[in-house]
């Protein structure tokens, strides 16, 4: 199995896929996240812009950041760092050997994604 998950920003909507198809296939839904984001790019113009400001808004999955919590750093999901790569307009690029590190930069929170739901269970 492909350890990154790409997809250029440029390639059309996926149609016409099954629930299997697009949250067990080999990305693990990590594309349809992206393609959510993608959509609330579209919806949500406000929302692009504050994320495209390296702002880390809430959103469906865990990985925003409302308030800065006790400790300084939270994880977040990789599902929520491909919905965020999605609404930004960038391309969905997500290594799931690495566990990258993004800091909001209007709270200041360093937030780390990790596909281990142990690490981002109680966030």
């Amino acid at each position: 199995m492909n350890q990154r998950i790409q997809r250029s920003h440029k390639e059309p909507k996926r149609e016409g896929l099954s629930w299997d198809d697009r949250w067990k296939g080999e990305d693990k839904g990590l594309i349809t996240c992206w393609e959510v984001g993608r959509e609330l790019r579209e919806k949500e113009p406000e929302l692009a812009i504050r994320a495209e400001n390296g702002e880390l808004p809430v959103l469906r999955w865990k990985g925003g950041v409302e308030k800065k919590p006790k400790k300084g750093e939270k994880f977040g999901t990789l599902f929520y760092l491909a919905q965020w790569q999605g609404l930004r307009g960038d391309d969905l690029d997500i290594d799931l050997s690495k566990e990258p590190e993004i800091t909001c930069s209007r709270t200041g929170v360093r937030v780390i994604y990790t596909g281990n739901p142990k690490k981002y269970g109680n966030a």
